[in-house]
């Protein structure tokens, strides 16, 4: 199958997503096809290998593990659905996954407990809308949005009633607790780094 032409009048699915070809980037949420290129920046980049170190060491011999882009992430409202004919595929940039379960050789099938997207001009409202709402409907526990060019970052957390509250905001030099991973500190003042 070609890659999507119309992303709009066609709905696709992971079977058609593993038809495209490898040297492209694309995301299918709810059955649109949407382009993750081009390839994230240099300060993307960095703000990833940032929160990758102390995340990761952090969780290094632990049960949660932790994932970088690219990692298919799999979802889907309707139970008993075959790879094939599930609807959304996304790649957060990064993502911690504390259920085994979840895990097989094609990534995450169902919700991660901590999703993290770095903010970029071609996918910021995108992260800020569609995926906003497609993490909260599936439950992810919780979802960082991290705004390289203001040098802040935004948790919100999945409340009780399964939405996301209003979002924790910090600045460039705050130390955030994960109460999700026990005993993390993620200290931002090595992040924002240009």
């Amino acid at each position: 199958m070609a890659v999507p032409q119309s992303k709009q009048n066609e709905k696709f699915t992971y079977a058609d997503y593993l038809t495209w070809p490898d040297d492209e980037r694309w995301e299918i949420i709810d059955g649109v096809a949407y382009s993750m290129s081009p390839a994230p920046g240099t300060n993307h980049q960095r703000i990833s290998r940032s929160l990758s170190l102390q995340i990761g060491n952090f969780l290094h011999g632990k049960r949660c593990e932790l994932f970088v882009a690219p990692f298919d992430v799999r979802l889907s409202e309707r139970v008993g659905l075959t790879d094939e004919k599930l609807e959304t595929v996304v790649q957060p940039d990064l993502l911690v996954v504390c259920d085994p379960d979840k895990l097989d050789e094609k990534g995450c099938k169902g919700a991660p407990d901590l999703i993290i997207e770095i903010l970029s001009p071609s996918t910021g409202g995108k992260d800020l809308t569609i995926k906003y709402d497609l993490y909260e409907r599936h439950g992810v526990k919780e979802y960082w949005v991290v705004h390289p060019a203001e040098h802040t970052l935004l948790v919100y957390k999945l409340g009780e009633e399964g939405k996301f509250g209003r979002p924790d905001r910090y600045a460039a030099d705050a130390k955030v607790a994960v109460p999700l991973l026990v005993d993390l500190v993620v200290d931002l003042s090595g992040v924002f780094i240009e």
